[in-house]
């Protein structure tokens, strides 16, 4: 038995038995390959998600992930600074405290589409009409909102968070 191991209070190896587990864990914010995929494109919410936050070579981009951490930054880490004191006092466990931080995470991407200030979206976009692309015409319906990234709700709803093993994925 190492020294001074026997000196270890239960609350003391709670302690060090959770933070082990922080240490091992992480928690990944955004969108899961394969769990949703527009029903009239059939395209992946991952490729969405990508296409909205970078633009495309028709859309401009509207960096919604990006801009919910940065214009975040003070909130984030006042809520990983006290999941760890909850970690210390043992009322917290490294799984709830991932939680909480994956949920705040969630609801900050989703407020930024929302809020974002990002360009509106295209009249085209907005009412709807014929287009021509590599040459092909035809058809798409309007969303009637200049407001992007809010169409169907499904890119919004599908934030989700996943806590697994550090170096996975």
């Amino acid at each position: 038995m190492a020294k001074g191991h026997d000196r270890i209070t239960p609350a003391g190896k709670k302690f060090f038995k959770e933070l082990h587990k922080l240490t091992q864990q992480q928690v990944r914010v955004g969108y899961q390959q394969g769990e949703a995929s527009d029903p009239d494109s059939g395209a992946d919410i991952v490729d969405i998600a990508a296409w909205n936050e970078l633009g495309t070579a028709h859309s401009p981009p509207r960096p919604f992930l990006r801009q919910s951490v940065e214009g975040n930054e003070s909130k984030i880490a006042a809520m990983c600074k006290k999941q760890l004191e909850g970690i210390v006092q043992g009322t917290t466990t490294a799984q709830d405290a991932l939680s909480a931080i994956g949920e705040l995470q969630v609801g900050l991407i989703q407020n930024e589409m929302k809020t974002g200030g990002f360009e509106p979206n295209a009249p085209i976009t907005i009412e709807g009409g014929w287009m021509t692309r590599n040459g092909k015409a035809f058809f798409i319906e309007g969303k009637k909102s200049a407001q992007p990234l809010i169409d169907t709700g499904r890119l919004r709803q599908s934030v989700k968070y996943v806590i697994e093993q550090k170096g996975g994925g």
